[in-house]
């Protein structure tokens, strides 16, 4: 599935469109210049337990590291995976 990206400067997603739909879409928005808050994740019930969530987190820390960018997570989803796997992402936590 490819995942897709849009940034206006003062918010952005990535997501998955199919049959030109949105089926799963993680949010965030700038804090400043350099810290994004991912403030929602959601997965359509089809795509549920396929790991699509985790996958776009893993493109938005892609975008943050090429971005120099630090993130702050009010989405819970995010949060988790963010505490869970924070050896991996220390370089990217706020």
């Amino acid at each position: 599935m490819d995942i897709q990206h849009s940034d206006n400067g003062k918010s952005g997603s990535f997501y998955i469109e199919m049959d030109g739909q949105r089926k799963a879409e993680m949010t965030y928005y700038y804090k400043d210049e350099t810290t994004i808050d991912i403030d929602h994740t959601e997965v359509a019930k089809s795509l549920r337990g396929k790991g699509i969530g985790y996958q776009l987190i893993e493109e938005a820390v892609r975008f943050m590291r090429n971005n120099n960018l630090k993130v702050i997570a009010s989405c819970s989803y995010a949060k988790a995976i963010f505490e869970k796997r924070q050896a991996e992402y220390q370089d990217l936590i706020k």
